[in-house]
C-alpha cells in the first residue's frame, strides 16, 4: 500500500513536466523555419555582382566599337586629304558693271586651278580664268547696241580647310593677281569711249571664296564655291560676286 502512494505521487510529478517538454518542441521547430526563411533572402541576392559585371562588360564592348568606328573614320579623312595636288577644271558666273553708267550683266567663264597642299589642311592655289559676256550699251551713234565683252585673270593665294569628314569639306581661299579685259573687241572699231564702256586695260584682281565639296571617291569630288571677285577696271573698285563650279581631282602622296 505504501509502494503504491509513492508511485502515484512520483507518477504526478512526472505528468507536468512531460507537457511542458512537449510544448517547447513545437516552438524551436518554428523558431528554425523562421531562421531558415530569414536566410534565404541572402541567398537570392548573389546574383547581383554577376549583373554588374555584365553591365560593364556592355560598356566596354561599346567603347571598343566607337573607338574602331572613330579609326575607320580617321583614316578614310587621312586617305582622301593627304594628296599632295589638287587640280580643278569648271566654269564660274559673275555679276559686273562694264562702265560707269552701264546696268551690271552676267558673265559666264572657264576657270582651271592647280593647288599644292603642304599638309592635309593648308596649301597654295595658282588659278586662271576667263569671263564672257554682252553688255547692254542702249542706243548710240553706232549701230553696236550689245557687244560682246571679256576679261582673263591669273591669281594666286592660300587655301584652307575648314572642316573635313570623309564624304565632304568646307575651305576658305583668298587669292590675288592681274586681270586684263577685252572691252572694245567687239565695237566693230568705234572704241569703248563711244559706247560707254571701260577702256581695254590691266589692273589687279582680287577674290575669297567659300569652297564646299561633295567627295565622289577619295580622288575625285564636286566642287561648289560662292565667290566675292575685286577687280579696278575703269579705275573704279568693281565689287562683283559669284561662284565657281566643276570637278576636283586629286593625285600624288
Amino acid at each position: 500500500m505504501y509502494s503504491f502512494r509513492r508511485f502515484a505521487i512520483l507518477l504526478a510529478l512526472l505528468l507536468p513536466a512531460t507537457h511542458s517538454v512537449l510544448a517547447q518542441s513545437p516552438s524551436s521547430s518554428s523558431d528554425a523555419a523562421p531562421a531558415a526563411q530569414d536566410q534565404a533572402p541572402t541567398q537570392t541576392q548573389a546574383p547581383a555582382p554577376t549583373s554588374t559585371a555584365n553591365r560593364q562588360g556592355q560598356v566596354s564592348v561599346q567603347s571598343r566599337i566607337r573607338a574602331r568606328r572613330e579609326q575607320r573614320r580617321t583614316q578614310a579623312i587621312h586617305d582622301t586629304y593627304s594628296h599632295t595636288y589638287e587640280a580643278f577644271v569648271g566654269s564660274g558666273y559673275q555679276r559686273l558693271t562694264p562702265g560707269p553708267n552701264l546696268q551690271r550683266l552676267t558673265m559666264y567663264s572657264w576657270d582651271v586651278a592647280l593647288t599644292r597642299y603642304w599638309n592635309e589642311r593648308l596649301g597654295v592655289t595658282v588659278d586662271g580664268r576667263g569671263y564672257y559676256g554682252t553688255a547692254f550699251v542702249g542706243l548710240n551713234s553706232t549701230s553696236v547696241t550689245r557687244p560682246s565683252i571679256s576679261h582673263y585673270d591669273g591669281l594666286i593665294g592660300p587655301t584652307y580647310r575648314l572642316y573635313m569628314r570623309p564624304k565632304y569639306s568646307i575651305a576658305g581661299r583668298v587669292m590675288g593677281g592681274v586681270a586684263h579685259s577685252n572691252f572694245s573687241g567687239d565695237t566693230n572699231g568705234f572704241g569703248t569711249a563711244v559706247l560707254g564702256l571701260y577702256p581695254d586695260s590691266t589692273t589687279y584682281a582680287i577674290s575669297a571664296s567659300i569652297l564646299g565639296e561633295a567627295n565622289v571617291s577619295s580622288n575625285l569630288s564636286l566642287r561648289l564655291a560662292p565667290e566675292y571677285f575685286n577687280t579696278g577696271f575703269g579705275s573704279k573698285m568693281q565689287n562683283d560676286f559669284g561662284f565657281t563650279y566643276g570637278f576636283v581631282y586629286r593625285f600624288g602622296k
